[in-house]
Order: C-alpha cells, then structure tokens, then sequence
C-alpha cells in the first residue's frame, strides 16, 4: 500500500475508533489482521484517508466515521415504514426523536408486520443493503392459521409458484401447534412484496400475526416492542461487513425498498 503523507497513521485511526488502544493496534497491524481497502497493511508508518479509505480488523469492518448511526427498531404493527405518511398515518419519526441525525430506514416492513428495522444515516449503507440483487437474509416468525404439518414445512422449502414466479424459504421450521393455529419460522433472502403471506396463503395457512426477529446478521432478541436502540460495536461491524461485500450481490429476488422504486420488502 502507498503511504499517504496527508493521512492519519493507521493504529491512531484504529484506536479512535474503539478497535485497541494504539499500541495493541499496532500489534494488529504488524500481525497482518488489519486491510484498508481489502490490502494487508503491516506497515506501522501507514497512513490513511478515514473519509475515504475502508478499514477491516480480523475480516471484520470497522466503523472510522463517529457520525454515522446505526439503529435497530422493533417496529411496531399500525406504523408505516416511512419518516412521512401523506394519510396521517403512524410513521417512523415516532422513533427517531432521540437521535439528532436524520434518519431514514434500510428497506420496510409491512404496515400489518412488527419486528426487526434498521434505521441509519449511512446513504451508501442503506442503498446496498436494499439493492434489490443483494439479498439479505431475514428470519420471519408467522401466527398463521390452522395446523401446519410437516409436509407442509417441506413444501415451503422445496418452493411453490406464486403469481410473480416461484419462490422456497431459505428455511423453514414449526414451532408450535395449537387447536386452530401454529407458529413458524422462515429465512428468506427474498424480497418480493407481501412474500412470507403469500407463501402461507398459497400453502393454505394464511398468516394471521407475522414478526420480523432477525435481518441479515442483527437479531431482534429482548428489545420490546416499540423501542429503538443504537447498534452495538459488534453489530455494526458485522452489518457494514455485510454492506462491503455489495459489490458481488446475490442474484436472486429483490432484498427491499430499493432506490428506484421497488415495491418493499415483506412482511
């Protein structure tokens, strides 16, 4: 890597950003564990551009820029997955008042669905993350109605045609039976409208509560309903890990609310 006299030397950089203190940063570094934009760096007198330059510790990115903010929602149902509603609706800025940035969300969750959203500043974050060919992975849990079996389970799996194609979960499980309903669990990296209630009703189970716990490599967890919380260092790093590799996107069904238009992602 070229040394850029005009930068910042790489172990301060990292040390600011909460990695290490410089000297266990500088241990980093002459170990091969750091690359700044996908090149081992073992040169302590490295110099970086944190505006520009993309920094990965152990493969993991890490965050240069204290002004960005990473939000995890646990939207609830009766809200519009928007910052405005032009109906008078619940939208999102019922949630972001805690933050002086302006935020806006990464893809949507159905107007009927609850569960896990990200809300950020990060344009260039939001932007791969919706792509509608990158295909981030989400876990649905579904209140549908009747008891599911499990061939039922397996033709979710093996895939079913839909009106817009045929689509198959990543996964599916049943968590629970009851007299007149059950729970299950699907991961899909699709993104197509309404997709999970679609699946359910063309399966004969039409989907009576749904709940988004898991997006990508961020999990819902205890975060009740209704409340937003700031990411973790490790949540962070692990979701603009997953941004990084925008680059080779998955070519499969669109992931969300892309920039151009796409319908949102369901729910």
């Amino acid at each position: 890597m070229e040394t850029n006299s005009e930068g910042i030397r790489l172990q301060k950089v990292l040390a600011n950003a909460g990695v290490a203190s410089r000297r266990v940063s500088e241990q980093l570094i002459v170990e091969g564990r750091v690359r700044v934009n996908g090149k081992v760096v073992t040169e302590l007198g490295s110099r970086i551009d944190p505006d520009n330059d993309l920094v990965d510790v152990d493969g993991t990115a890490v965050q240069l820029d204290a002004g960005k903010r990473y939000v995890m929602l646990n939207k609830p149902t009766g809200v519009i997955s928007s910052m405005k509603d032009d109906r008078g609706r619940t939208d999102l800025r019922a949630f972001t008042r805690d933050w002086e940035e302006r935020l806006f969300n990464v893809g949507r969750l159905d107007y009927d669905t609850s569960g896990l959203l990200v809300l950020t500043n990060d344009g260039e974050l939001a932007q791969v993350l919706a792509h509608p060919s990158f295909g981030v992975t989400k876990v649905y849990i579904a209140k549908v109605e009747g008891r599911v079996t499990a061939q039922t389970i397996a033709t979710l799996t093996r895939g079913i045609e839909l009106d817009d194609g045929p689509i198959q979960a990543d996964k599916a499980r049943l968590l629970d039976v009851s007299a007149d309903s059950s729970l299950v669990e699907l991961t899909l990296h699709s993104g197509r409208n309404r997709i999970v209630r679609r699946m359910m009703a063309a399966v004969g189970h039409p989907v009576l509560e749904l709940v988004r716990r898991q997006f990508g490599p961020l999990h819902l967890g205890t975060l009740p309903v209704g409340r937003a919380r700031e990411l973790t260092k490790v949540e962070r790093g692990a979701l603009l890990t997953l941004s990084r590799q925008g680059s080779a996107p998955a070519q499969d069904d669109p992931a969300g609310d892309a920039p151009s238009g796409e319908k949102p992602e369901d729910s």
